[in-house]
């Protein structure tokens, strides 16, 4: 007997509860199990193709030819902050390639196990750093559901900033600048580069101008998070507007960075964490500072980052030919769901669909916010089969010429019935 009595607080694993289900993965099971031939799965975020395909883009398969040819190829462990000539490309691309932070070694980038890991990573170090009682962090509603996941899992109090008008299905500009004026100084901001996510829906150049006056008049962090560089408009420079007018405007930034859907590695886990620090005398030190950090924080979670996926991003970023075949993938990409949101508009004008579609075309990116109720969306799984998020979110890559006119049927009929 070691003395402690029966009230001493211990781990006891039969009081852990069962957590609830993962929504979207709980909705692809079910997907699966459909036996309808007409079964239309538009909750999952990532590409398919014209023929509701994964899609191996040509540049990636190019890419992998040259990793199997090399002779000298190996599986020893890379470095803990990742491969160092895709950790380099892929800040150039992000912030690009004559961004004074680099030029100054304001900047230190880990590779990461995707965007997921990048948000965790740089979640950790917030976690470890920040002064107790915490500054919040505001995250958009709706957002990502990851986000409000990873930073409550570090132990970060976490609120939300008003995003998305469901009147008008359009940004709420004002509702996010009147938090982000009464904000505590110094709280965290997740902000998404491009393409947001569940909406579709993204402020404009000016209103990204008047949103970094604020926080920089109010002393709030920027936390990017962009997984949609170059998917969402087809053009990489555009999708990353917002991050490089951030870092010239003198923020500090901290910036999660995936290349899951703009190379559709999905399942290689492709991403990168970068933290840049604000211009000064003490810029280079507090880099180093952070990176030595981060180092420790990425070998007691995952030693060193996997090596495969970065090769294969790597070798694309990194030449010239291959990174120009690249832009014209981005475009295939971009532009078919560019095309699916307006053969699904002009099918729901076709069929005068009751309410107003506009915001199907005017959203961008791989999603869209529709608009329909939980209801309505239970009434399109069982009745039509098809299947996406509870929120009224599709994933506007599942549709295609065989489908898109299905699904405007089956939208037409449950609006008309179900509220």
């Amino acid at each position: 007997m070691n003395g402690a009595s029966d009230s001493t607080p211990r781990f006891n694993p039969k009081g852990i509860p069962a957590a609830p289900k993962d929504p979207l993965y709980s909705l692809v099971s079910a997907y699966e199990a459909d036996e309808s031939d007409q079964k239309v799965d538009l909750g999952v975020g990532a590409y398919r193709d014209e023929n509701a395909q994964p899609w191996i883009l040509p540049v990636v398969r190019k890419a992998t030819e040259i990793i199997n040819q090399d002779t000298k190829q190996n599986h020893e462990y890379i470095p803990i902050a990742g491969l160092p000539e895709f950790n380099s490309a892929a800040q150039s691309l992000i912030l690009g390639v004559d961004s004074i932070a680099i030029k100054e070694k304001r900047v230190c980038s880990f590779q990461t196990i995707s965007g997921t890991g990048a948000v965790h990573l740089g979640a950790l170090l917030m976690a470890k750093f920040t002064p107790r009682p915490s500054p919040f962090v505001f995250i958009s509603s709706p957002s990502w559901p990851i986000h409000d996941q990873v930073f409550d899992t570090v132990g970060l109090p976490v609120r939300h900033y008003p995003y998305f008008r469901k009147d008008t299905k359009t940004f709420d500009f004002d509702g996010m600048m009147d938090v982000l004026k009464s904000a505590p100084k110094g709280s965290i901001i997740v902000l998404h580069a491009c393409a947001h996510n569940p909406t579709g829906v993204d402020p404009t150049d000016d209103e990204w101008k008047e949103i970094a006056k604020v926080m920089q008049a109010n002393e709030l962090f920027p936390f990017f998070d962009c997984a949609y560089q170059g998917f969402a408009t087809g053009y990489l420079s555009q999708d990353s507007f917002a991050v490089r007018y951030f870092v010239q405007q003198g923020f500090q930034v901290a910036i999660a960075q995936s290349f899951a859907k703009n190379l559709g590695l999905y399942g290689q886990r492709v991403g990168a964490f970068h933290f840049v620090a604000g211009p000064g005398a003490d810029a280079q030190s507090i880099t180093d500072n952070i990176a030595s950090q981060l180092s420790i924080l990425q070998r007691s979670e995952i030693s060193s980052p996997p090596i495969f996926g970065a090769k294969i991003a790597s070798i694309v970023l990194n030449d010239p030919q291959l990174f120009s075949e690249w832009e014209k993938d981005l475009l295939t990409m971009s532009g078919r769901i560019k095309k699916m949101r307006k053969c699904l508009k002009e099918e729901l004008d076709r069929l005068h669909t009751p309410g107003t579609w506009d915001h199907i075309v005017n959203q961008i990116g791989m999603f869209s916010f529709t608009g329909l109720t939980p209801s309505q969306v239970l009434e399109l799984r069982e009745k039509w089969h098809v299947y996406m998020a509870e929120t009224g979110r599709i994933s506007v890559a599942g549709l295609n010429d065989r489908n898109v006119a299905y699904f405007a049927r089956a939208v037409d009929d449950v609006v008309r019935r179900v509220l």
